[in-house]
């Protein structure tokens, strides 16, 4: 159950075998068979307008890259917000993020910190939150969270609890939010019941006034459009990269578009 959960649900690769036995070479089926999908137009990372943007704005972000020309981001996350390897900082969405943000703004110093750590509820993070903010001073924070809080079946009234704690640090820190939910896999949805902690979420983020990532719509888009199939795990972490990739370029649109730093809503994977 923990390596289904903290790793990423993708494409499962359909290794090549010979005839079975009986069987003939022009009996076996052709590789396209099993591995028929639907293939999507146009940008696989795309994301509607309506899963991705929202009313809050993010107007400590939009100060620090206008007036300052520096933007600090802080990623609080469980394991999904890193990928293993010596060069896995780099492919995870927080790393992808910073460079999808240095791209469209090359005259900004933008760097972004990520503190990961596998199998933390949201009150475990909250307890770190406060020193985190004192060291790091950010501009913005990513709160990743909700996953581990539902394999653990967490009173559901404790989780909002923690969620509001952790927003007014946040806030009190002088910085912006933006609130990112679980990751999206058919397996994961009929394993692990996560619609009420989303539902939290969604619900906070709307109290609070502070943006919501939905990742899970976002990647449930994502597979049922066809863009990358999230039904099997496996070992392989080139789709891993793909959609870690996507989610930091989607990340940096609602950056762009909460903090009204174009002064127009940008397509989300530009």
């Amino acid at each position: 159950m923990r390596a289904l959960i903290s790793g990423l649900f993708a494409l499962a690769l359909v290794a090549a075998a010979g005839p079975a036995p009986g069987q003939t070479e022009a009996d076996r089926p052709r590789p396209s068979e099993p591995l028929a999908v639907p293939q999507p137009d146009g940008d696989p990372c795309e994301v509607p307008g309506h899963i991705l943007f929202g009313e809050s704005r993010l107007d400590h972000v939009k100060k620090a890259v206008e007036e300052h020309k520096r933007l600090t981001v802080l990623v609080v996350g469980s394991g999904s917000s890193a990928m293993p390897g010596p060069d896995g900082a780099g492919k995870a969405y927080p790393g992808r993020l910073e460079q999808a943000l240095r791209k469209r703004y090359p005259g900004v110093d933008i760097k972004v910190v990520a503190l990961a750590k596998s199998r933390q509820t949201a009150a475990d993070m909250v307890q770190n939150l406060e020193q985190a903010l004192l060291d790091r001073k950010p501009d913005l924070v990513i709160w990743q969270t909700g996953t581990v809080d539902a394999m653990r079946g967490v009173d559901p009234e404790s989780f909002r609890a923690s969620l509001d704690e952790g927003i007014d640090h946040i806030v009190d820190a002088g910085a912006d939010l933006i609130l990112m939910n679980m990751q999206y896999s058919p397996r994961t949805e009929t394993l692990i019941s996560l619609s009420n902690y989303a539902d939290i979420m969604q619900v906070v983020a709307r109290d609070r006034e502070v943006p919501l990532f939905d990742r899970r719509e976002i990647m449930r888009h994502w597979n049922d459009n066809g863009n990358f199939d999230l039904n099997l795990a496996t070992k392989d972490l080139t789709t891993a990269f793909k959609v870690h990739d996507c989610l930091g370029r989607a990340l940096a649109s609602l950056v762009a578009e909460a903090g009204n730093l174009d002064g127009i809503k940008p397509r989300p994977t530009q």
